[in-house]
């Protein structure tokens, strides 16, 4: 496994978590369950991808932008978990931020997949790749 197809898998899931959050409504033990594994995934994946993907890239003159773009879509992304954990459950507002959510974490999905991963795959060995889908899996594991 490279480390494209390892932060693909956890897209995935980011996708599925999301989708199954926005279907959800009022105070109930479903939408806080969901609300709180989505949080947990989309804080450990930042991690893990901003020192497994992002770090090893941000000193490449071609990917310190993306690589520096990429990390300030996680701070968005954190503000956004911040707004729904200050907000009731069975608030109207809730809902509308948990699909500015969804909004922010596909955009930034796509702009990995479309984008970064491309660039990135002519930055990094095949060797890089492996080593870094290791580092990275081993922390998702510790840390999940």
């Amino acid at each position: 496994m490279n480390i494209f197809e390892a932060i693909r898998k956890d897209h995935d899931t980011q996708r599925d978590l999301l989708d199954k959050l926005v279907e959800t409504s009022g105070d109930t033990k479903k939408r806080d369950a969901l609300f709180k594994a989505i949080k947990n995934e989309l804080e450990v994946h930042a991690n893990a991808e901003e020192r497994h993907f992002y770090k090893p890239l941000i000193s490449n003159e071609m990917m310190q932008e993306k690589a520096r773009h990429g990390i300030a879509e996680h701070h968005e992304i954190d503000e956004l978990i911040e707004q729904l954990e200050t907000t009731e459950y069975d608030s109207s507002a809730w809902l509308k931020i948990a699909k500015n959510l969804k909004e922010k974490v596909e955009h930034h999905l796509e702009d990995e997949e479309r984008t970064f991963f491309q660039l990135a795959g002519k930055v990094f060995s095949e060797t890089q790749k492996e080593s870094l889908a290791n580092d990275y899996v081993g922390y998702m594991k510790e840390h999940i």
